[in-house]
């Protein structure tokens, strides 16, 4: 068929001629993401993998956001080892890695809120989209967290890593595309046809050069380091969450009573200068 359509629970996947499309489908948990849909988008990402007849794959998300990054809800069984934080943080990461290694170009077509696990996949994409009404952030440390896969620093420059992954600050398109966030920004209400527009000029290049010019500017990174800078990246998620602190410990015990806005009014309140 010229047109396809998947049947999955938290996203969708269309693949329409030589373009598929995953669209992240949460839109009432912001895309956030969990067990379920990570493993839903590597079915998926692992399906137009294997499909000879896809040439260039989009991922966007439904609603107010690309994604707002990891589901932060309250776990049934919660993570105590570090056994635990390290499947936590392989399952993400070998969800992106499959787009860092995949032989088709990836557009992100980044719609609004794109927090946390939501810039991560935002950046492993090829090229950005930004609608003019996205947000992009790294808010990790800000509860004690951080980047399950440090990325960041192959993207950016120095500076700007440092102030965005050690503040948690979140910015605008413009500025997203000014420091090399994104590769430009676009009219929200146009940014699918944009994201088609530029897949169906990828899709014309022949896979095999596809594929062989993708994997040589990879593997300029991987010579750099890219790859131990990711494995050593999850570790130090992993120590970030195994660390005891004070703050953690009230931030997470007001978060599980009155939720995550919350415990930011309080940690705001805290450090607040006295009037």
């Amino acid at each position: 068929p010229e047109r396809s359509t998947m049947k999955y629970q938290n996203i969708q996947l269309s693949i329409d001629r030589w373009i598929a499309t995953l669209t992240l489908n949460r839109p009432d948990k912001m895309n956030a993401f969990d067990d379920a849909i990570l493993l839903e988008m590597q079915h998926a990402l692992d399906a137009v993998e294997a499909d000879e007849s896809v040439r260039a794959l989009i991922i966007t998300g439904t609603g107010r956001a690309f994604s707002a990054g990891f589901d932060l809800s309250p776990r049934e069984t919660p993570f105590k080892s570090v056994r635990d934080w390290r499947d936590h943080a392989k399952l993400g990461n070998d969800t992106w890695q499959r787009i860092w290694r995949s032989r088709l170009p990836v557009i992100a077509a980044v719609n609004g809120y794109c927090l946390g696990g939501g810039c991560e996949l935002s950046m492993v994409c090829d090229i950005t989209l930004a609608a003019d009404d996205a947000e992009f952030g790294e808010p990790e440390i800000q509860f004690q967290s951080a980047p399950p896969l440090a990325v960041m620093p192959w993207v950016l420059g120095m500076k700007k890593t440092k102030e965005l992954m050690l503040t948690g600050d979140r910015i605008g398109a413009d500025e997203a595309v000014r420091i090399g966030l994104a590769n430009r920004v676009v009219p929200a209400p146009a940014l699918m046809d944009e994201a088609r527009q530029l897949a169906l000029r990828f899709a014309m290049i022949a896979p095999p050069a596809m594929q062989l010019n993708k994997q040589c500017i990879n593997r300029a990174y991987d010579l750099r380091g890219y790859q131990a800078t990711i494995d050593y990246g999850a570790e130090m998620f992993v120590l970030t969450h195994m660390s005891e602190s004070e703050e953690g410990r009230e931030f997470f015990e007001v978060a599980a009573k009155q939720g995550l806005k919350a415990a930011f009014k309080w940690r705001d309140a805290k450090f607040a200068t006295p009037a």
